[in-house]
C-alpha cells in the first residue's frame, strides 16, 4: 500500500534540504581556522545528500535565492582560485542577503508615527 506523496510535500523537502545545505556550508566559512580541504570535502558530502531529495519548480523569492545560493556554492567549488578568499567572500555576501531576504517580512515600519498622540509621559 503506497501513498502519494503531495507536490507541496515534495517542494517543502526540496527546500529544507538547500536550506541545510547552505546552513553547513556557511558554518564551515565562517570557521577561523578555514581549510579549503576540508571545505570541499564536507560541502561535496552534504551535495550528495541534496542529489538524493527530488528537485522540483520553486516560485517564491526565497526559495529561488536558496537555489542560487546553492548554484554558486557548488560553481565555486569546481572554479576557485588558489587562495579561495574572493569566492569565500561572494558566498558571505549571498549568504547575507538571503538572511535579509528572509528576514525582510519581520519587520514592518510603522506608518503614520508622527501623527501619534504624544503627552511627554
Amino acid at each position: 500500500m503506497q501513498r502519494e506523496v503531495n507536490e507541496k510535500t515534495i517542494r517543502l523537502r526540496y527546500i529544507r534540504v538547500l536550506e541545510k545545505f547552505n546552513t553547513k556550508t556557511i558554518r564551515l566559512l565562517k570557521y577561523d581556522n578555514f581549510d579549503l580541504e576540508l571545505f570541499k570535502k564536507a560541502t561535496l558530502k552534504s551535495y550528495e545528500d541534496l542529489k538524493k531529495v527530488t528537485t522540483c519548480v520553486l516560485y517564491s523569492e526565497y526559495p529561488m535565492a536558496i537555489k542560487n545560493l546553492t548554484e554558486i556554492i557548488i560553481n565555486t567549488l569546481d572554479h576557485h582560485s588558489k587562495d579561495f578568499e574572493n569566492e569565500k567572500a561572494v558566498i558571505l555576501k549571498q549568504s547575507n542577503l538571503l538572511d535579509k531576504l528572509k528576514n525582510n517580512n519581520r519587520y514592518k515600519k510603522d506608518k503614520h508615527t508622527k501623527k501619534k498622540f504624544n503627552d511627554g509621559y
